[in-house]
Parts: C-alpha cells; sequence; structure tokens
C-alpha cells in the first residue's frame, strides 16, 4: 500500500488573501513548498490536493479559471521536482446547493485512498481551518491543523521520521 500527504490549497500551499482567488494574479504559492513537497516526493509519498472551491458555484470564478492555477501549481511542483497525484476539489457550496464532497465531508480523501491504495495509517494532512483535519479524521487519516501561511516543515519533518 502506497502512502500520501493531503493538503489543503488556500493558506497551505497558496497564500490566503481572506477572499476568494478568484483571479490568476491572486495565487501566490507560499515559499516554504517546495522543499517540504520534494523531500516528501523523495520519502515515497504520493501528494494530493483537497479543496473546496465553492467560489464555482457562487460564480466568483470558473472551472477554466481553477484549472489554470492548478496547472501552474503542478507546472511549478514539476520544476521543483515533485507532482502532485492529483487535484480534487468541490465546487459546490452550501448556499447554492447540497454535496457529498464538501470539506468536513471525507470524500474526496477516500476516492484518493480507494484509487491509488492508500494506507490511511501512514498518511496525513495539513490544513488551516478545522474542516480539514475533520475531513482526514473522518478518512482515517491523521489531521494537522496549521495557520493560514504558516511554514509546515515541523510537519514534514515529523511525518517522514515516523514512517
Amino acid at each position: 500500500m502506497n502512502k500520501a500527504a493531503f493538503f489543503d490549497r488556500d493558506g497551505v500551499l497558496n497564500l490566503e488573501i481572506g477572499d476568494y482567488i478568484k483571479q490568476f494574479s491572486d495565487f501566490k504559492l507560499l515559499p516554504h513548498i517546495y522543499e517540504n513537497l520534494k523531500k516528501l516526493h523523495k520519502n515515497g509519498y504520493l501528494l494530493f490536493v483537497i479543496t473546496n472551491q465553492g467560489g464555482i458555484a457562487k460564480q466568483q470564478y470558473d472551472h477554466k479559471t481553477l484549472a489554470e492555477m492548478h496547472d501552474f501549481l503542478q507546472e511549478e511542483s514539476k520544476k521543483n521536482g515533485f507532482e502532485f497525484t492529483e487535484m480534487y476539489y468541490c465546487p459546490h457550496h452550501p448556499e447554492t446547493s447540497a454535496c457529498l464532497c464538501r470539506k468536513p465531508g471525507s470524500l474526496m480523501v477516500e476516492k484518493a485512498i480507494a484509487k491509488y491504495d492508500i494506507d490511511p495509517s501512514k498518511s496525513f494532512m495539513i490544513g488551516d481551518k478545522e474542516r480539514d483535519v475533520t475531513c482526514a479524521n473522518g478518512a482515517g487519516v491523521k489531521g494537522y491543523l496549521i495557520e493560514p501561511n504558516q511554514d509546515f516543515t515541523f510537519i514534514i519533518n515529523q511525518e517522514i521520521d515516523h514512517n
């Protein structure tokens, strides 16, 4: 079985700006992610993005704009010696529709676990909201809560030492 690292996006991988990131020009990757994710990749972790993108349902931006951001994230990742196995997102928002995929639900993580033969006990998720930890725990994965835009190097080192 594989081990995986799951990441919320806004405030964990890219700069949290306090509102929806509606345009590509506002999408700024955090500098500490590169060495940390490369280290995980070299240690056999599959890497995933697990993100709520309710701004799509609220018509703040569209799937094409989100794809532009995620393509950029993947391109920058490859330039730095790692890549994301898959990026999962929920385009729904409770104000506009009900769904099963939105965090704190764990469906996006569960899909990755099933599709990529992941051992939840050897995997973890980092997020900047309590719903990220709830999502992780719901799928049997250890969840870490950080402050928005916080460097998470200490978590990566701890997980690599543990596994």
